[in-house]
């Protein structure tokens, strides 16, 4: 009787996943403080928009 084939296991590599943004901490937005007038005095209010390192994806770039 021929001997018995066995099959070998086949790991998968495992996948680390990409670093964050350090500016926007992943979440692909930053804010920034409203200012009014000539004096350029902070009014308390806050705007969202892209974060200008990763564009919005929240990954570190290269």
């Amino acid at each position: 009787m021929a001997a018995r084939k066995t099959a070998t296991r086949r790991t998968t590599k495992k996948t680390t996943a990409p670093a964050k943004c350090s500016t926007c901490n992943g979440t692909g937005e930053t804010t920034t403080e409203i200012r009014v007038g000539r004096g350029r005095r902070a009014t308390g209010h806050h705007q969202t928009g892209l974060c200008p390192d990763c564009f919005g994806s929240g990954l570190a770039s290269t």
